[in-house]
């Protein structure tokens, strides 16, 4: 993960992110049209306040941000825009505490307008 990432959930959160497999990240390994790329993210941690996905190669890396209530399983779902092959990172924050996962997704027609 490179460290405008790790900035970028800093900045977010105000705590360094720290990997972890509670992190459930569900992406294809090869996107055909980075316009719409499906994305999962879930986990069994408990008392979760947040679910972000940031795209490493996207001008800004942020793609989304998810305010989960406490009564609610922690998972979502989506698709998202790359313009062009990256990492993929999935941000959990509980406790006080960032945890992440990453998976690297190739892209064949980026979607970013490039």
């Amino acid at each position: 993960m490179s460290t405008e990432i790790d900035k970028a959930i800093g900045e977010l959160y105000g705590h360094p992110p720290q990997a972890s497999d509670l992190v459930k990240l569900k992406v294809p390994d090869i996107a055909e049209n980075g316009a719409v790329v499906p994305i999962s993210v879930s986990t069994d941690i408990e008392n979760v306040e947040s679910i972000s996905i940031y795209v490493e190669g996207n001008p800004n890396p942020l793609a989304a941000t998810f305010e989960l209530s406490p009564y609610i399983v922690a998972a979502v779902s989506t698709r998202i825009k790359m313009g062009k092959t990256s990492n993929v990172v999935a941000a959990v924050y509980s406790g006080g505490t960032v945890y992440t996962a990453t998976q690297e997704v190739k892209v064949t027609i980026g979607g970013c307008g490039g």
